[in-house]
């Protein structure tokens, strides 16, 4: 089976190794542009380029697929199939009917749930307790076409997005080989997603790890441990920023949301119903640290309002 890989970051890596693994014919790889990275801005290569040059597989990174000049690259490939992971790129529809198999996507959700591009860290944000991944023929929708396989597995309690990903790439990497399997086979049986219980997983921009202390518990350590490495959740104490690296119910309580109610060996914050404790944190220009550690430095009075 020739097979043409799009996918662009560490997750999407995972299973073009695993296809390499495997021996398959990998034709060519198409990754997004490389990019600046870090404070000084140095100019990286995705993860799956990386990968692609090491094992001698030509790589192509074009700005756009619909100039008609990757249709024809493509067509000159002459894949059987185009799978599909993290590219960051919608596919139009004369490639999408190139491939003799169609393109083959794996999405980290059991679709039609999580739709988009932050599935892993949504699940965890928004306290589903279960996830996995799934396998899709590719239409012009938006993870919208016919399911081939999923696999199910459990969201650990203090389970973390990025804990998460590493976990769900080795699934996903393991269930393509699958699936590509019985594709070959003609032993696939595609299934309509129900558009009923399709849900979405927007691009995550940092503002939306700012903490809501008007909101539970529960909900406040989903948004620490799904926010967690990037953007990672945040507050400003004493106009502070102050990262949040993990964060557990406490069983004190207080009319206000977002004050301060211990902070003698342990900073405990008011919210909706209860309060939260930060475990570990990192303030602004300093490294991660215990709670116990930061306030040993810099007391914070309790009331102190945080926002």
């Amino acid at each position: 089976m020739r097979i043409v890989f799009m996918g662009t970051p560490d997750y999407a890596a995972v299973t073009l190794q695993k296809l390499i693994d495997e021996k398959y014919d990998i034709a060519a790889v198409f990754a997004q542009p490389d990019k600046p990275v870090g404070r000084k801005q140095i100019l990286t290569p995705p993860a799956t380029k990386v990968i692609a040059i090491d094992n001698n597989i030509p790589v192509f990174q074009p700005k756009t697929l619909r100039d008609g000049e990757a249709y024809s690259l493509l067509k000159e490939l002459n894949p059987d199939v185009i799978v599909v992971v993290a590219y960051g790129k919608i596919l139009p529809k004369e490639i999408l009917d190139l491939p003799k198999y169609g393109c083959i996507n794996g999405h980290a959700s059991l679709l039609p749930k999580l739709r988009g591009a932050s599935p892993i860290q949504w699940s965890i944000v928004t306290g589903e307790k279960k996830t996995g991944v799934s396998t899709m023929l590719m239409d012009e929708g938006m993870d919208t076409g016919d399911i081939l396989e999923t696999v199910v597995t459990d969201i650990g309690e203090q389970e973390t997005a990025e804990e998460l990903f590493d976990r769900l790439a080795v699934m996903s990497a393991d269930l393509m080989v699958s699936t590509l399997e019985k594709a070959q086979a003609g032993t696939l049986n595609p299934i309509k997603q129900n558009e009923a219980e399709a849900t979405y997983a927007p691009i995550i921009k940092k503002e939306m790890a700012h903490i809501d202390f008007t909101k539970t518990a529960d909900e406040i350590c989903n948004a620490v441990r799904g926010f967690y490495s990037w953007p990672c959740a945040f507050c400003f104490i004493n106009d502070k920023r102050i990262k949040v690296i993990k964060a557990v119910k406490s069983n004190l309580s207080a009319r206000e949301c977002g004050v301060v109610l211990d902070s003698d060996n342990r900073l405990v914050i008011s919210c909706k119903d209860g309060s939260v404790e930060f475990v570990t944190v990192q303030p602004e220009g300093a490294k991660v640290m215990t709670a116990s550690q930061m306030l040993n430095g810099h007391a914070i009075p309790k009331g102190t309002v945080v926002k």
